[in-house]
């Protein structure tokens, strides 16, 4: 069984092929400036890229481009489209009415769709996506897969923010959270680690990356996360403010005579650690000015942790205890300093972990020492290998 796993941009195509029976990327690539005169194609297989520049219009048409290169003699891993058995889509935002992944049809479009609001730029992209393959595929089946659904187990206190409760039922105004597939993916990994059933663990996972959320996993279902109505709520992020005060939004504008939009604009695309820094929204270029003693690089890498840090106790809370934390995603698997300076903020709990085992990189590795009271965990997460799970899982 070869499972398709597809994630749309507004111009761009993310892909990977994926065989089931071992759960083997035969292929994946990256279709970027879609829509542009100099769009191109990274496509890898067999560990080998293969860039192809090579304009086209729309998602259908980088769509058309992939299958003929999945199919070429000589780029390709398959003979024939009929080889796929199924195609799995990322939708970013399924509000309250998905629960769980969920074979595509006409009524499911339609509530994707009528998520826009919630999700403007992500949602009109993976319904380009579901066209665009209804038309190449018709006799394909197609399953989307929400990141807002694995937090839907989330109890009404965890997401009903203190506002007059006719905007929740008028406009649907909650926490629905974010990264749901990458969360489950890691609290799933970690248990398997662990030797133990999810079901019986309380697990903080930290999915940190340039956007980046947690959540609270208890006994395999999220009961808490960090990401609200939009994915600018919770931590600081590259370029994104988290939680705020609400009344600064009003003070700005009023203080600067800004619209709304030219806020949001302000929290979503200049604030986090780059608002701080003033260096980059890249993590990396962060620690290397911090490692040059740049004052402002080096507060908004501590403003972080000790949010990150703050949150995990939080969770402690909504869980009535903690077994583990994983981190997970570019920061979380690849920057050993921040997970450094975010466990020394939980020492007060138990936690302890080996300096030497985490001057790592991208391992699945466990970093807590034998004294710790709560395991620590890096797992590198794989939204498509789950993706592909659940699309397998349904349409069988």
């Amino acid at each position: 069984m070869k499972i398709l796993v597809l994630n749309c941009g507004s111009s761009s195509l993310k892909y990977q092929l994926i065989d089931m029976t071992t759960e083997n990327v035969l292929a994946k690539g990256n279709y970027e400036r879609i829509g542009q005169n100099n769009s191109f194609l990274t496509h890898k297989v067999n560990g080998e890229k293969h860039v192809f520049e090579n304009p086209v219009k729309d998602h259908n048409e980088a769509i058309q481009f992939v299958l003929n290169q999945l199919m070429s003699k000589e780029y390709g891993v398959i003979k024939d489209i009929n080889e796929i058995n199924g195609v799995g889509h990322r939708v970013v935002h399924g509000g309250e009415k998905f629960t769980k992944s969920t074979i595509v049809n006409d009524h499911v479009v339609e509530e994707i769709r009528n998520c826009i609001p919630l999700a403007p730029l992500h949602n009109p992209a993976a319904i380009l996506g579901i066209e665009a393959c209804k038309n190449l595929m018709p006799d394909v089946k197609m399953v989307t897969v929400f990141d807002t659904a694995f937090h839907q187990t989330m109890p009404k206190k965890a997401y009903i923010y203190p506002i007059p409760y006719k905007y929740y039922e008028k406009y649907g105004i909650r926490r629905y959270g974010a990264h749901g597939t990458s969360h489950k993916y890691v609290a799933n990994r970690v248990a398997e680690l662990m030797g133990k059933d999810v079901k019986e663990l309380k697990i903080v996972t930290c999915h940190l990356g340039q956007g980046a959320s947690l959540a609270a996993v208890k006994n395999g279902v999220c009961v808490d996360t960090s990401m609200g109505l939009t994915p600018l709520g919770g931590i600081p992020m590259g370029s994104r403010s988290g939680d705020l005060d609400p009344s600064i939004v009003t003070f700005l504008m009023n203080k600067e005579k800004l619209t709304a939009d030219e806020v949001s604009e302000i929290l979503n695309k200049e604030s986090g650690v780059y608002g701080i820094s003033g260096v980059s929204t890249d993590f990396r270029d962060i620690e290397a000015a911090a490692a040059d003693n740049h004052e402002k690089a080096v507060l908004s890498l501590d403003i972080y942790c000790y949010l990150v840090a703050q949150f995990i106790a939080k969770y402690i809370v909504s869980m009535q205890g903690l077994d583990t934390i994983v981190f997970t995603a570019g920061v979380g698997e690849n920057e050993p300093k921040r997970r450094t300076l975010i466990c020394d903020y939980l020492k007060c709990f138990g936690v302890e972990i080996d300096e030497e085992i985490n001057d790592c990189k991208g391992k699945e590795i466990k970093l807590s020492t034998t004294n710790s009271k709560i395991s620590v965990y890096v797992v590198p997460t794989n939204e498509e290998l789950m993706i592909a799970r659940e699309t397998l899982e349904l349409i069988k």
